[in-house]
């Protein structure tokens, strides 16, 4: 279980005893993903919600009771979390099997949320994300009705990535029905918070100069407090994977059209006969049945593919990479954020970006020395690169990965950014 560690001293997940309903303010959030569930956005969402309850706030999230990328996975339907009131809703999510099971599981969850926020008693403020997409629709209803300040958090941006994927035309009914809404939920929230300064550039176009002041631009953070560098030689993961003396090259995360992994798979088949390189594809998502596949019928002995691992499990399946993989697609600067490249970090490994220049990881590349660039569809130049990585004394790359933690610790740690974060939250309510 994450805790965010603000002001201090770690703590352990709390008993689920209840006590009376308070007539204190609540703070409210949306999410239809949370913590136990691997998901990287809960696993934000929930630092947040620890930390403004730690701070004293009387939070309460709305979430599904089902697993996000595997729907069989049950959450209790109710649960006090670090001082947060987390109540799962029933039907709220099937899973991203298909577009149309993710459609129903959204409606579900939004008319769930809507009839909530509507009729809460001592509603304060309002704290949404992109999960599930649209979900600020209902915050907006629900503001105009209550009159309460709401945060948005924007981890992704649409229309911007179904054009950018090709999913629908830019001119079409459904993009400009989707722009209409964005915009509306722009002007309507009292505070956005964008990932990097290439989203910030983004949503600022949508509003004529008028949202550069309610925009900040705050990056998400590691799980510090569940990722550390264990050493290879004590490593579990490495050991039950048969990896002692190999080289892991490891891409770790959501397995999506936006973080495409085509070049690294074909660098991997050429790569075949290097018996010392292993190639590891760790997470889910809805790419992950291609790399899958790939891997299959091209019998690739140098690849292993695993599902996402539990967060008690990751400072060991993270450690036991030599170099990770972070992947962003070269139409998808400013519409999502590479945040994988975080952990990476942590347990202080040096990155292989594919992607775009301009980029948020190509700016750290390109400040600190603690990775290599490639671009997407050049397999001649990632076969040069991997080789010649795997090439590079144990002492060099040792050198990469502590600046890679040093910058982390210095500009993107946890206790420095959902601080960050939570400050600008607070703020907001004090002003409204």
């Amino acid at each position: 279980m994450l805790i965010s560690r603000q002001g201090g001293e770690r703590a352990g997940r709390l008993p689920c005893h209840f006590s009376m309903k308070s007539s204190r303010p609540k703070f409210l959030i949306f999410s239809q993903v949370f913590v136990p569930d691997p998901a990287s956005v809960g696993q934000h969402v929930a630092d947040v919600a620890f930390e403004l309850a730690r701070r004293g706030h009387n939070v309460r999230v709305y979430t599904s009771r089902r697993g996000y990328d595997d729907p069989t996975a049950v959450y209790p339907k109710r649960e006090m979390m670090n001082g947060v009131d987390v109540r799962r809703l029933p039907l709220a999510s099937f899973g991203k099997k298909s577009i149309l099971t993710r459609i129903i599981g959204t409606a579900s969850f939004a008319l769930q949320a809507l009839v909530r926020g509507l009729f809460m008693p001592d509603l304060k403020a309002i704290l949404f994300s992109t999960s599930p997409p649209m979900i600020g629709v209902v915050a907006t209803i629900i503001r105009t009705f209550r009159r309460v300040p709401t945060a948005y958090w924007a981890m992704d941006l649409n229309p911007d990535q179904l054009i950018a994927l090709g999913k629908i035309e830019p001119t079409s009914a459904r993009a400009r029905l989707l722009e209409s809404l964005n915009r509306m939920i722009l002007h309507n929230t009292n505070l956005i918070v964008a990932l990097d300064r290439f989203m910030a550039d983004r949503l600022r176009a949508r509003g004529n100069g008028q949202l550069s002041r309610k925009i900040a631009i705050i990056p998400p953070w590691p799980h510090e407090t569940a990722i550390e560098n264990v050493p290879h030689e004590t490593n579990p993961f490495r050991a039950k994977h048969n990896l002692t003396g190999k080289f892991v090259i490891m891409y770790s995360g959501n397995h999506s059209p936006s973080n495409p992994l085509d070049t690294l798979l074909e660098a991997a088949k050429e790569l075949q006969h290097r018996d010392d390189i292993r190639f590891l594809f760790v997470g889910g998502g809805i790419g992950k049945k291609a790399v899958e596949q790939f891997i299959h019928d091209n019998n690739l002995a140098n690849c292993i593919a695993l599902p996402y691992q539990p967060m008690s499990e990751l400072r060991y399946s993270l450690s036991a990479a030599d170099v990770h993989v972070v992947s962003l697609g070269g139409d998808m600067v400013g519409i999502i954020h590479p945040c994988k490249v975080y952990g990476a970090m942590a347990v202080s490994r040096p990155i292989l970006f594919f992607g775009p220049r301009p980029s948020h990881v190509a700016d750290l590349l390109d400040r600190h020395d603690f990775g290599v660039h490639v671009s997407h569809g050049d397999t001649a130049a990632a076969v040069r690169a991997i080789e010649a990585v795997a090439a590079t004394p144990r002492s060099r790359l040792d050198q990469m990965g502590a600046t890679a933690q040093h910058v982390l610790r210095q500009r993107l740690s946890q206790d420095l950014l959902c601080g960050e974060f939570c400050d600008r939250v607070e703020l907001t309510l004090h002003a409204k």
